[in-house]
């Protein structure tokens, strides 16, 4: 498959979800869906890694705040040669390295353990500084969800980041617009989230289509000539997307499927694939 094909790609991360949560008979398939695009991005455009070395030191880092959504981090991990793509099937599974949350200890190319919401993009934050600090040249990039964004840490963090001017972060919030209890405007409205970024210093990139490729590489771009401030680009997506039954329902935040809801979910993303 062309590296350049990213649409391709991110249809492909979310076949792998889909393929992965079946198996698992539980998990996040919503959230996840929503950002297949976002790391579609990252690690095939973006990011300097190597899957032949995990822990090369002159890597840039990813933190997967929004730790729930693990499956589409380990789908693009294992398409980009981190572990075996058939131990995506394995995921929640006893003994696994592949739990309902990332964990740094045993699974490549996880570089943070994630899932209690608001501490990722702490530990992002302090993953940029480090570089700063030693002068390495690493950059760090982080997803939220908005529904994170009611966490206090996270605002906490956002402050240090733009306060220490840490142009080598990117932070991406996942505006799919809902929680697990509901929208987040209901719960507990965060926003506007991009004056609140802006008020922290921080360079703000709002797209209306988040889970446009095409978009969001280009908004890469831009935050690499950004200085003297880390970068927030939000993303409006669609939770759920890429499965016509899930998109923009909020009882696919965490559940599992039926067979015939597997197969239809599958035979929608392999037509899209195909278009």
């Amino acid at each position: 498959m062309p590296t350049c094909n990213l649409p391709s790609i991110a249809n492909e991360i979310r076949l792998n979800i889909i393929e992965t949560l079946h198996a698992s008979g539980s998990g996040h398939p919503g959230g996840s869906l929503s950002i297949a695009d976002i790391l579609a991005c990252l690690y095939y455009k973006e990011m300097n890694i190597d899957p032949a070395n995990p822990k090369m030191p002159e890597r840039d880092r990813f933190v997967l705040s929004k730790g729930h959504a693990a499956p589409a981090l380990y789908s693009v991990l294992a398409m980009k040669g981190f572990f075996p793509k058939e131990d995506l099937l394995t995921l929640r599974k006893v003994g696994s390295y592949l739990q309902g949350h990332p964990d740094m200890k045993h699974t490549p190319g996880v570089d943070i353990s994630t899932g209690s919401l608001g501490q990722g993009i702490s530990a992002a934050v302090g993953m940029a500084l480090s570089a700063k600090l030693s002068d390495d040249s690493y950059r760090v990039y982080t997803i939220t969800g908005d529904g994170e964004l009611q966490e206090g840490q996270v605002w906490e963090a956002a402050m240090f980041a733009g306060s220490h001017q840490l142009d080598n972060l990117v932070v991406f919030v996942d505006n799919n617009n809902l929680q697990i209890d509901g929208t987040v405007a209901e719960v507990n409205s965060p926003y506007p989230i991009d004056e609140k970024f802006r008020a922290f210093n921080f360079h703000v990139i709002l797209l209306e289509n988040g889970n446009d490729t095409a978009a969001i590489s280009a908004a890469l771009e831009e935050a690499r000539s950004v200085k003297g401030k880390p970068t927030c680009i939000i993303c409006c997506t669609t939770k759920g997307k890429g499965v016509s039954f899930m998109e923009n329902q909020v009882g696919w935040h965490g559940k599992g499927m039926t067979e015939e809801q597997y197969q239809q979910a599958k035979e929608e993303l392999q037509k899209a694939g195909e278009a």
